[in-house]
């Protein structure tokens, strides 16, 4: 196969937003769910923060099976389990059902997440794999990114349970879509035998100090990302006394920061390096932060002094994340599965620590989130830079 149809790259990218957007469509309706079952913001928070760690074991799973049995039937399989969970939540009647519906349903939606990357280094060198990469995460985060809108419109027409209705549907119709149009992209299987295996595979990677230079980028960029989504809402309603649905709205503005990032990733492909991209999208986002902190402290206290910077640093988010990512499967390209694989792992794995995290040291500020963010972004880089200095010579 020479490349990707057009058709099917935006396919691949909506099936890798199913688990965000699975996620993230039921953030308005934290506070609501809070009220419905009578439990604590932390309680509810784990509507969240679980899903994204099911998410992250998702990805372990995922990525060794597809280079063994083929990225399409084990992508067909995970949407078939994320169909599954989408039902079970909206028939949760406590709180405990709901969470272990998310579970389900966020290991399912993983697939996406791993095999979409996997199919595309598959068929394209690492540096076009950079640019078709930044169209998939650009839907990825794009489609996420405005389901809290659309989430907050069902909830407030036909109540919090509909979405899960909307996510079910939404698998089903890409369930047959990938069934008529997806080819198989696996040229070789790896033989998987078994857990140990498996691990000694993910050791392998981690003896790689490119490899952990790209992925804890990554992994740090993305808790910039979700430290926002789980504290954001919070904010609006408690400390700037907004109503649940209007978050949704000013979180557009996020998406369009990231796409405006991920056209610079794809525009300047060609002519500046994977590495100067990565670098220079990782300190927009600690400038975007930083402004954030500074109009906090000089008692500027309106949605757009928070998601005006934020959206900045989403801006330099949208360049460094698909040059990173592509750079990380680009290390080992014979186990693109499973480099995705953990790298999809270690972005929602501490995410969902972080976004925990964000809940418990809430103290009726936007500071605490805000300093999560920056220490987060300046990580992000110093552990890129950590990543593609060359080792010393040996002498």
């Amino acid at each position: 196969m020479d490349s990707l149809s057009k058709r099917l790259i935006v396919l691949l990218a909506a099936t890798s937003a199913l688990g965000p957007a699975g996620m993230q469509i039921l953030l308005p309706a934290l506070p609501v769910i809070q009220d419905d079952f009578s439990v604590s913001n932390d309680v509810a928070q784990l509507t969240l923060s679980l899903s994204m760690l099911s998410i992250a074991i998702g990805t372990l799973v995922y990525g060794p099976l597809s280079d063994k049995y083929g990225r399409k039937p084990i992508m067909l399989l995970g949407i078939l389990i994320t169909i599954v969970g989408s039902f079970f939540c909206y028939l949760a009647d406590s709180i405990t059902l709901l969470i272990i519906g998310r579970i389900i349903q966020a290991f399912g939606g993983a697939v996406g997440l791993v095999l979409a990357r996997a199919i595309v280094r598959d068929v394209y060198s690492a540096e076009e794999a950079a640019r078709v990469i930044a169209t998939l995460v650009m839907v990825m985060v794009v489609i996420p990114m405005l389901s809290p809108a659309l989430g907050g419109e069902l909830m407030a027409r036909f109540g919090w349970e509909s979405v899960f209705l909307i996510v079910a549907s939404g698998s089903l119709i890409i369930f047959v879509l990938l069934i008529m149009g997806q080819p198989e992209t696996l040229a070789s299987p790896v033989p998987f035998e078994g857990i140990g295996s498996m691990l000694r595979t993910y050791a392998s990677l981690f003896k790689s100090r490119a490899f952990c230079g790209y992925a804890f980028c990554i992994t740090f960029v993305s808790v910039v990302f979700f430290s926002f989504i789980s504290a954001a809402p919070e904010i609006m309603v408690s400390v700037m006394n907004r109503p649940p649905t209007e978050y949704g709205y000013y979180f557009v503005m996020i998406p369009l920061g990231f796409m405006a990032g991920n056209y610079v990733a794809r525009h300047y492909g060609n002519s500046v390096s994977i590495n100067a991209m990565i670098a220079s999208g990782a300190t927009i986002a600690i400038i975007g932060i930083g402004i954030a902190i500074i109009l906090g402290l000089a008692g500027v206290s309106h949605p757009l002094s928070l998601f005006i910077p934020v959206s900045i640093a989403v801006f330099g988010n949208g360049i460094t994340l698909p040059n990173a990512q592509a750079a990380a499967i680009n290390e080992f390209p014979q186990y693109a599965g499973s480099a995705s694989g953990l790298t999809g792992f270690l972005q929602m794995a501490v995410s969902a620590v972080a976004a925990q995290l964000v809940a418990f040291i809430f103290n009726g500020t936007a500071y605490p989130l805000l300093i999560m963010m920056l220490l987060a972004s300046v990580l992000s880089l110093y552990l890129f830079k950590w990543g593609v200095k060359p080792a010393p010579a040996i002498t």
